[in-house]
Formats: structure tokens, sequence, C-alpha cells
């Protein structure tokens, strides 16, 4: 990590950049597999299946044997799965909103109702970390909304099989079209529609550059997707209260999720910013994925600044996705924070509790997108459509000033749906 001391305020912005990479490239892969797909569906996902993973999927959809490799994980993590499922599950529905009519005025009641999208299509990573997590994530939600039809995509292994953790989520949660297709031409594939994939109205999950990049294609295409992506990535504020070994643990959490992540250590005491450094550098020579955390590393800062307050000011100018609050009262900055994914406070709050089973929604904006997106919620699998009705008195009421308000603006057909209806109203 670059250890950057009291940086003036006017470098900042720099400071608070993310690592850009090339994309001209990229965005001509996309459109090519996407052509292919559009014109020759099946024949095409199972042509770049090949091409890009190396494996021969035939069929595609999963078959109920196939299926059945799920109940062969151990039952402690069934157990576990089973535990998250049940916390996200319950913050998830107590996100249900009833319908509440409002009167605006005598006469003219307004009130809004939500319903589910008809068709969602979930991408679920599956290569060096198969991402089952994801699913509860996605999966719960789309079902409490009542999403009629689930999508699963996840491309295969070498061996043309799909991880059982996946198989078992996806079943617990009650999704059974799964097919085994990844990468740009799953997205394509929910994008327009194949004889075995359904076109679907939107996209959920996260994935690699090359599934953000066919994501943000398939919205150019008239598909919705849950929000912008990028690289994971956590901004922890630490104190001189924090747990310096706690700290290097939750970087490295972050680190390891791929070369392009990165993580950003703030701080008001220099010591905290030394010994985390030193943490990092001792835990990381443990970790499997220690080459993936060691290249994100070399993107990541350690940054001393004057105090708490200049951290959060800071960590707003970030945007982070995760944003950990390791200090001695975090409650206090809570007011402050405006733009943040989702936020742990305190030294026991660990983000992984949150991308496996507190209960909130891991699938959070990243790249500086947390200042204008949410994370995934049930609100996501859901639209939300206004209702309105007016008695003869409502209309009286409001219509005199319909009539001004459409004159003003030219639209004389506007003010005419008024006029005959008050005239209607005034003659009986």
């Amino acid at each position: 990590m670059k250890k950057i001391l009291n940086p003036s305020r006017n470098i900042w912005l720099k400071l608070a950049q993310r690592p850009v990479k090339p994309v001209a490239s990229l965005e001509d892969t996309v459109k090519k597999v996407f052509a292919d797909v559009g014109k020759n569906g099946d024949a095409a996902l199972k042509k770049y299946t090949l091409f890009f993973d190396k494996v021969k999927v035939n069929p595609i959809k999963l078959s109920a044997a196939k299926l059945a490799a799920g109940q062969t994980i151990s039952s402690e993590l069934k157990n576990a799965i089973q535990l998250a499922k049940k916390n996200i599950e319950t913050f998830h529905a107590s996100q249900k909103e009833n319908a509440k009519v409002i009167e605006t005025i005598p006469g003219v009641k307004c009130w809004r109702e939500s319903r589910p999208i008809q068709k969602v299509g979930i991408y679920i990573p599956g290569g060096s970390a198969p991402l089952f997590s994801t699913i509860l994530m996605l999966g719960i939600p789309a079902k409490l909304a009542g999403c009629k039809e689930i999508i699963l995509c996840t491309p295969p292994d070498k061996n043309g099989n799909i991880n059982p953790a996946i198989l078992y989520t996806a079943q617990l949660v009650g999704i059974t079209n799964i097919f085994s297709v990844g990468g740009i031409q799953a997205i394509a594939a929910m994008t327009f529609g194949t004889k075995t994939i359904a076109k679907v109205d939107k996209i959920f999950g996260p994935g690699n550059q090359y599934v953000t990049a066919a994501k943000q294609y398939a919205q150019q295409r008239g598909i919705a997707i849950d929000m912008p992506a990028g690289p994971s990535e956590v901004l922890i504020i630490a104190d001189a209260q924090s747990d310096p070994e706690f700290v290097a643990a939750d970087l490295l959490s972050q680190a390891e999720h791929g070369p392009d992540s990165q993580v950003i250590l703030l701080s008001d005491d220099k010591s905290i910013i030394e010994q985390a450094i030193s943490q990092v550098e001792k835990q990381l020579k443990g970790l499997p994925r220690k080459n993936i955390a060691a290249h994100a590393l070399k993107n990541s800062k350690a940054i001393l600044l004057n105090d708490l307050q200049e951290c959060v000011e800071f960590s707003n100018i970030y945007a982070p996705e995760h944003l950990i609050l390791a200090v001695k009262y975090p409650e206090k900055y809570i007011p402050a924070v405006s733009n943040a994914g989702s936020v742990f406070l305190g030294n026991y709050s660990c983000e992984s509790a949150g991308d496996y089973a507190s209960g909130t929604n891991h699938t959070l904006p990243t790249n500086g997108y947390a200042r204008s997106y949410s994370g995934v919620s049930l609100d996501s699998f859901v639209k939300k459509i206004t209702f309105q009705e007016l008695s003869k008195e409502g209309i009286q009421k409001i219509g005199p000033a319909i009539e001004l308000m459409a004159e003003a603006e030219g639209l004389m057909a506007h003010k005419n749906a008024v006029t005959v209806r008050l005239k209607a109203s005034n003659d009986k």
C-alpha cells in the first residue's frame, strides 16, 4: 500500500480516483458477441463458452440430475447458508411497503403501489470464487417481490460442472432455471433471449470487466440493470482505538476479490497506519489468493489526515462501496456519512458480515457510484406505480389551475380535457 501523510485538500480528488483501464477493445468484443448471440442464439452461446471457458456445454440448461449435485455440499455449509438466508429474508421482508392513500386536496386521492418486475436475470460468477452468496442477495428479494420468472446464468468449470454450493443455494431460494453459461454471452442471452434462455426485463449480478461492460451494453439495448459496477472496494476509517489486526484483515478481505480491487485506509493516527500496514504484510503471506491481493494492494493507499472529521469528508469524496468506521464512537459520525454503499460500525462489524449473513445486501454501487446509487434492495425488483382518483369536487377544486397551466404551455387539448369535465360537473 502506498502511504500518504497529511495531503493537502487540493489533491484529495486526485487521491480518490480509481485506476482506469482502457475499454475500447473491450467494447468491440462485447458488440461482436452480442451481435452473434442475437443472430445465432444457443449455437453462439456454445461457441463462446468453448472459446472463452474451454468447455463444451450441451445442454445449456441444467437437468434435474445435474441440480442434484447441490446436495453434495457438507451439512455444516448447508446450515451456514440457511442461517444467512433467514437473516437476509428478515431484513428484506421488512422493506415491503403498504399502499398509503393521500388526499392532497378534498376530492383528490393519490397513492402508490408496487408491482414485481416479471422476468429477472441473475448472473453469478463461478471462476476462482464461485459467489453462491450472491444468489441469496438477489434471489431472496426477487422471490419476496413476486418476480414470476428468475433466470440464473453461471459459467461452468473446466470440467463443465457448476459449483455444488451454487446449485444448493439456488434451489434453497427456489430458483430452478439455471443455465451453464457465463461471461458476455450470458448477458447477451438474457438481453435478446434464445431458444433455451428467456429474455429478461432486468439483469442483476457482479462480474469481471467483461460482464460489467456487457451489462452496460445491455442497458443500451433496452434492458435494465441493477447498477453500474466496477471492482470491489473498501474504505476504512481507523482511530487509536481500532485494532490493527482487524483493520488489516478487512483490507485484505476486499483486496483478494481481484487484482483490480482497491482498498483505502484513513486515520488520524500515524501509529495505527504503520501497525495496520505491518499486519497486512504479515497476514498476506498466509492467504491462498495472496498474489491477487498483492496486486490489488499496489492500487491501494493508507492516508494520514488531521482528524476523523477530515477522514469522513475524504470518504464522502471517494464514495466507497463499503465503509468501515473502526473508531471508538462510530455513531457520532453516522450523520456525516453521505456517500457509501454500506456502512459497518465499530471494531467487530467486519465487512464479511455484510457479504454473507448479517442480512443487508452485498450488491452495492462501486467506482464512486455510491454518490447517486443505492445498493440492491427489495425495491430493485419492483416498479412503483402511482394512482389517482378525482371526484367531482376534486376536479372542481384543481381544474381551473390545470386549465391555466396547460394554456400557458400552449397545450390546449390538455386544457380541454379539464374544461369539458368542469362544464359537465356544473351542468349537473
